[in-house]
């Protein structure tokens, strides 16, 4: 059986925004797009939308490479579309 992870759980770790080292956490994420497409970002960290993210129930999130430099642009991501967080299947 595939390791899971409740919803909320993964919304609270997605809300650390530096570790005690002073850096910002890096996760995997695999998410839905509105156009059915599936999208995974294997190295990734929260970064901020122009939205009430709360209220329209989005996250943002940024690809990195290993350096933890970002790549690519901002990616709002509806928290219903989140299927896999740090190599773990979302359940609600």
């Amino acid at each position: 059986m595939a390791a899971t992870i409740r919803r909320n759980l993964a919304l609270k770790e997605y809300d650390i925004k530096e570790l005690p080292t002073g850096k910002q956490p890096v996760f995997s994420i695999k998410f839905i797009k509105n156009n059915g497409e599936l999208v995974f970002m294997p190295r990734a960290v929260a970064c901020g939308l122009n939205a009430n993210m709360k209220s329209n129930r989005l996250r943002g999130f940024i690809p990195v490479d290993a350096n933890n430099e970002g790549i690519g642009h901002p990616t709002p991501v509806n928290i219903d579309a989140i299927i896999e967080w740090n190599g773990k299947k979302v359940q609600l």
